[in-house]
Protein backbone atom coordinates (compact mmCIF):
# COMPACT_ATOMS: atom_id res chain seq x y z
CA UNK A 1 0.00 0.00 0.00
CA UNK A 2 0.91 3.65 -0.08
CA UNK A 3 1.21 3.84 3.71
CA UNK A 4 1.64 1.31 6.50
CA UNK A 5 3.57 0.33 9.58
CA UNK A 6 7.08 -1.12 9.68
CA UNK A 7 7.13 -4.80 8.72
CA UNK A 8 3.49 -4.98 7.66
CA UNK A 9 2.08 -4.69 4.17
CA UNK A 10 -1.56 -4.87 5.24
CA UNK A 11 -3.80 -3.53 7.96
CA UNK A 12 -3.72 0.10 6.82
CA UNK A 13 -5.65 1.48 3.87
CA UNK A 14 -4.09 4.71 2.68
CA UNK A 15 -6.27 7.60 1.59
CA UNK A 16 -5.04 11.02 0.47
CA UNK A 17 -7.32 13.84 -0.65
CA UNK A 18 -6.75 15.33 -4.11
CA UNK A 19 -7.64 18.79 -2.79
CA UNK A 20 -5.88 19.03 0.61
CA UNK A 21 -6.00 22.84 0.74
CA UNK A 22 -9.74 22.83 0.15
CA UNK A 23 -10.42 19.91 2.53
CA UNK A 24 -7.66 19.95 5.17
CA UNK A 25 -9.61 17.69 7.53
CA UNK A 26 -9.27 14.80 5.12
CA UNK A 27 -5.88 15.59 3.54
CA UNK A 28 -4.75 12.32 5.14
CA UNK A 29 -7.64 10.01 6.01
CA UNK A 30 -6.09 6.57 6.43
CA UNK A 31 -8.09 3.57 7.66
CA UNK A 32 -6.69 1.12 10.22
CA UNK A 33 -8.09 -2.41 10.58
CA UNK A 34 -7.77 -4.04 14.01
CA UNK A 35 -7.91 -7.83 14.20
CA UNK A 36 -10.90 -8.90 16.34
CA UNK A 37 -10.86 -11.59 19.02
CA UNK A 38 -12.37 -14.93 17.99
CA UNK A 39 -16.15 -14.82 18.07
CA UNK A 40 -15.96 -11.02 18.15
CA UNK A 41 -16.31 -10.94 21.94
CA UNK A 42 -14.98 -7.68 23.32
CA UNK A 43 -15.05 -6.78 26.99
CA UNK A 44 -16.13 -3.26 27.82
CA UNK A 45 -12.62 -2.68 29.23
CA UNK A 46 -11.05 -3.74 25.92
CA UNK A 47 -13.42 -1.53 23.92
CA UNK A 48 -12.61 1.44 26.16
CA UNK A 49 -8.86 0.86 25.72
CA UNK A 50 -9.25 0.59 21.95
CA UNK A 51 -11.44 3.69 21.77
CA UNK A 52 -8.96 5.63 23.93
CA UNK A 53 -6.16 4.79 21.46
CA UNK A 54 -8.32 5.87 18.55
CA UNK A 55 -9.46 9.09 20.22
CA UNK A 56 -5.79 9.92 20.86
CA UNK A 57 -4.51 9.31 17.31
CA UNK A 58 -7.47 9.33 14.96
CA UNK A 59 -10.84 10.81 14.15
CA UNK A 60 -12.71 8.76 16.76
CA UNK A 61 -14.94 7.40 13.99
CA UNK A 62 -15.15 3.60 13.82
CA UNK A 63 -17.26 0.69 12.64
CA UNK A 64 -17.30 -3.08 12.89
CA UNK A 65 -16.51 -4.56 9.51
CA UNK A 66 -19.30 -6.97 8.66
CA UNK A 67 -17.52 -9.61 6.63
CA UNK A 68 -14.35 -10.02 8.69
CA UNK A 69 -15.25 -8.60 12.05
CA UNK A 70 -12.30 -6.21 11.95
CA UNK A 71 -12.69 -3.09 14.02
CA UNK A 72 -12.27 -0.41 11.37
CA UNK A 73 -10.85 2.95 12.40
CA UNK A 74 -11.59 5.67 9.87
CA UNK A 75 -9.37 8.73 9.57
CA UNK A 76 -5.82 9.18 10.79
CA UNK A 77 -2.65 10.81 9.51
CA UNK A 78 0.49 9.13 8.23
CA UNK A 79 2.68 10.23 11.16
CA UNK A 80 0.24 8.69 13.64
CA UNK A 81 0.30 5.15 12.19
CA UNK A 82 3.40 3.90 14.05
CA UNK A 83 2.23 5.25 17.46
CA UNK A 84 -1.18 3.63 16.90
CA UNK A 85 0.48 0.31 16.09
CA UNK A 86 2.82 0.57 19.10
CA UNK A 87 -0.07 1.13 21.52
CA UNK A 88 -2.19 -1.60 19.92
CA UNK A 89 0.55 -4.21 20.21
CA UNK A 90 1.39 -3.12 23.76
CA UNK A 91 -2.21 -3.98 24.68
CA UNK A 92 -2.10 -7.34 22.85
CA UNK A 93 -3.94 -6.34 19.66
CA UNK A 94 -2.84 -6.72 16.06
CA UNK A 95 -3.72 -5.32 12.67
CA UNK A 96 -6.22 -7.12 10.47
CA UNK A 97 -5.76 -8.01 6.83
CA UNK A 98 -6.27 -5.59 3.97
CA UNK A 99 -5.28 -5.41 0.34
CA UNK A 100 -4.31 -8.41 -1.78
CA UNK A 101 -3.72 -10.75 1.12
CA UNK A 102 -5.46 -13.19 3.38
CA UNK A 103 -8.21 -11.21 5.06
CA UNK A 104 -8.87 -11.67 8.75
CA UNK A 105 -10.47 -15.12 9.18
CA UNK A 106 -13.91 -14.97 10.77
CA UNK A 107 -16.32 -17.31 12.49
CA UNK A 108 -19.74 -17.43 14.03
CA UNK A 109 -19.98 -17.59 17.83
CA UNK A 110 -20.12 -21.38 17.63
CA UNK A 111 -20.43 -23.47 20.75
CA UNK A 112 -19.85 -20.49 23.01
CA UNK A 113 -23.39 -19.17 22.41
CA UNK A 114 -25.20 -21.42 19.93
CA UNK A 115 -26.79 -24.83 20.47
CA UNK A 116 -26.69 -25.65 16.74
CA UNK A 117 -22.90 -25.56 16.35
CA UNK A 118 -21.31 -28.87 15.42
CA UNK A 119 -17.69 -27.67 15.58
CA UNK A 120 -15.57 -25.36 17.71
CA UNK A 121 -15.62 -22.41 15.31
CA UNK A 122 -13.67 -20.01 17.50
CA UNK A 123 -10.81 -22.46 17.99
CA UNK A 124 -10.64 -23.15 14.25
CA UNK A 125 -10.70 -19.42 13.46
CA UNK A 126 -8.02 -18.70 16.06
CA UNK A 127 -5.83 -21.50 14.66
CA UNK A 128 -6.10 -20.09 11.12
CA UNK A 129 -5.39 -16.57 12.36
CA UNK A 130 -2.27 -17.64 14.24
CA UNK A 131 -1.02 -20.00 11.53
CA UNK A 132 -1.30 -17.48 8.71
CA UNK A 133 -0.03 -14.27 10.35
CA UNK A 134 2.47 -13.67 7.56
CA UNK A 135 -0.23 -13.95 4.90
CA UNK A 136 -2.43 -11.51 6.87
CA UNK A 137 0.25 -8.86 7.21
CA UNK A 138 2.29 -9.14 4.03
CA UNK A 139 0.13 -9.10 0.90
CA UNK A 140 1.37 -11.68 -1.61
CA UNK A 141 -1.75 -12.78 -3.45
CA UNK A 142 -3.15 -11.42 -6.71
CA UNK A 143 -6.46 -10.83 -4.91
CA UNK A 144 -7.90 -10.92 -1.40
CA UNK A 145 -8.59 -14.38 0.08
CA UNK A 146 -11.23 -14.95 2.78
CA UNK A 147 -11.70 -17.82 5.25
CA UNK A 148 -14.97 -18.14 7.16
CA UNK A 149 -16.05 -20.77 9.67
CA UNK A 150 -19.71 -21.59 10.40
CA UNK A 151 -20.67 -24.06 13.11
CA UNK A 152 -23.68 -25.51 11.30
CA UNK A 153 -25.48 -25.46 7.94
CA UNK A 154 -27.33 -22.28 8.95
CA UNK A 155 -24.04 -20.63 7.86
CA UNK A 156 -24.34 -17.48 9.96
CA UNK A 157 -21.06 -16.14 8.53
CA UNK A 158 -22.41 -16.50 4.97
CA UNK A 159 -19.23 -18.39 4.17
CA UNK A 160 -20.68 -20.07 1.08
CA UNK A 161 -21.48 -16.71 -0.49
CA UNK A 162 -18.64 -14.58 0.87
CA UNK A 163 -15.54 -16.73 1.34
CA UNK A 164 -12.92 -18.46 -0.74
CA UNK A 165 -12.52 -21.19 1.89
CA UNK A 166 -15.71 -22.18 3.73
CA UNK A 167 -15.68 -24.46 6.74
CA UNK A 168 -19.15 -25.54 7.83
CA UNK A 169 -19.91 -27.96 10.66
CA UNK A 170 -22.27 -30.77 9.67
CA UNK A 171 -23.68 -33.87 11.36
CA UNK A 172 -21.80 -37.18 11.10
CA UNK A 173 -24.85 -39.45 11.11
CA UNK A 174 -28.58 -39.15 10.72
CA UNK A 175 -29.98 -36.41 12.91
CA UNK A 176 -31.12 -37.82 16.24
CA UNK A 177 -33.45 -35.98 18.55
CA UNK A 178 -33.42 -36.54 22.29
CA UNK A 179 -37.12 -36.34 23.23
CA UNK A 180 -36.35 -36.39 26.98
Amino acid sequence: GIVGVLGYGGGVIGRYCDLPEEYPGVAHFHTVRVNPPSGFYYTSKAMKELCDIWDKYGSGMTNMHGSTGDLVWLGTQTDKLEPIFAELTAKGWDLGGSGSCLRTPSSCVGKSRCEFSNIDTMSICHTFTQKFQDELHRPAFPYKFKIKVSGCPNDCTASIARADLSIIGTWKDNIRIDQA
